[in-house]
């Protein structure tokens, strides 16, 4: 029998010829082509395009400058001496063109808050982008092992389609010989038809989960593969480690840190209307003119012009202080912030590391449960075979060593996903 089923799964895995996916190339792919990840990533490489001096206002500002107008006036003067000057249709003109520069040197060192403020947001991008690293490689490895899972329970249900098939045809042998009421080859019909359906439902929850896994490699959702037929589980993982690495790692509690700087930051840039604006201005123009009618028919001039201005908020109704105000309430909750995710993330570990524990001890059992099942239908059948048990005991002894196995699986799948959670809690995960 333990042959028939040997050569039963052969056959499947020959029939099949889907490339074979391992979950370091999984991992791969997805770094490369997920689209959250290929987002998240241009919006870090924004940041970091952001960060310059210009961007916070400490270089000065240059431009070129022309202007050129015209005008066709009926003009009359009266000169000084009397006389009167009348010109019709006087075409006069105006141009102007240089450049000029715009430098404020001082702002109550606004510039170098804002400067600092683009170097923070630089690392809260690369933060969120880690963070989205981390939640696409742990549904990655989820959806991966969750597909060997359901593989596993798919193979379980073959063999328990194969067993059924061969109980089948057992009974119809009886029955032929006369050792066996037809009754019992109804139930065994009845009961392979059940057991077909269970294996068509899990071959349909298979290819779901593959369409699943490829839609986060970002790829075309019908491509066919195979994956592994292990789960292994980390064993190793020790909540004192786990709760230290968290609390310097976690994305969530490096953007709620990072957030407070920017507050602290702000507060500066607020504080810096206080003090005066002090700015330089020069430049070189060209300027000339061309009049039908005046004391100068045509001018030209060039020259070199600068200057130094100053300004200072002396009253505006109070809303300095009401923005100060503001300012130490922002730090107050990013302040906040921090503490409620560094309780948050604290009371997540301790949950998965606890629901880790737990199912380190369920997949022992379990697995024990699976090997006495086994050898109970090993029994069962042979004795069936024989005759000395009824199709009833047999049923249930097929029953039983599938659901062992279902819960066997379900055990380790849920045992490698608390340790998936726990090492993207902690900021640690990798393959």
């Amino acid at each position: 029998m333990k042959f028939h089923f040997s050569l039963f799964l052969l056959i499947l895995s020959l029939q099949s010829n889907a490339q074979v996916l391992t979950l370091e190339e999984a991992v791969r792919i997805a770094l490369q082509n997920n689209y959250n990840i290929r987002i998240s990533k241009n919006n870090t490489r924004i940041s970091e395009n952001n960060v310059s001096l210009a961007g916070a206002g400490m270089l000065p500002a240059v431009t070129g400058n022309l202007s050129n107008n015209s005008s066709i006036q009926n003009t009359r003067q009266t000169q000084a001496d009397g006389s009167v000057r009348e010109v019709d249709r006087a075409h006069n003109t105006n141009t102007s063109y240089g450049v000029s520069l715009n430098w404020t040197i001082f702002d109550g060192f606004a510039m170098f808050a804002n400067y600092k403020e683009l170097q923070e947001l630089q690392k809260l991008n690369e933060t969120s982008m880690r963070a989205t690293i981390l939640s696409t490689v742990s549904d990655v490895i989820n959806t991966y092992y969750n597909l060997i899972r359901l593989q596993q329970q798919l193979d379980a249900t073959d063999t328990a389609v194969a067993i059924s098939r061969l109980r089948l045809k057992t009974a119809q042998n009886r029955y032929q010989i006369g050792k066996a009421a037809k009754l019992e080859v109804l139930t065994a019909t009845v009961d392979l038809n059940t057991d077909t359906t269970s294996l068509l439902r899990q071959r349909d929850a298979v290819r779901s989960a593959k369409v699943v896994l490829n839609e986060l490699l970002a790829r075309d959702v019908s491509t066919d593969f195979t994956v592994g037929d292990t789960i292994l589980v980390d064993r190793s993982l020790q909540y004192d480690q786990l709760q230290n690495l968290s609390s310097q790692q976690n994305p969530a509690i490096q953007t709620a840190f990072i957030n407070e700087r920017i507050a602290r930051l702000n507060e500066q840039q607020v504080k810096a209307f206080r003090y005066p604006l002090v700015g330089v201005t020069s430049g070189y123009n060209f300027t000339r003119s061309h009049s039908e009618l005046g004391f100068a028919r045509d001018a030209r001039g060039r020259g070199f012009t600068y200057g130094l201005t100053a300004s200072v908020n002396i009253f505006n109704g109070f809303l300095q202080k009401r923005n100060e105000k503001n300012a130490e309430i922002r730090i107050e909750n990013a302040q906040l912030e921090l503490e409620r995710q560094r309780r948050n993330v604290a009371a997540q570990l301790l949950s998965a590391y606890q629901t880790y524990q737990t199912n380190l001890q369920l997949v022992k059992l379990e697995e024990s449960n699976q090997n006495v099942a086994k050898q109970n239908m090993e029994i069962t059948l042979a004795k069936f075979r024989l005759g000395s048990v009824t199709p009833v005991e047999f049923r249930e002894a097929q029953r039983n060593y599938v659901d062992a196995s279902v819960r066997f699986t379900d055990a380790q799948y849920q045992a490698k996903a608390a340790e998936i959670a726990l090492k993207e809690l902690a900021g640690t995960l990798n393959l």
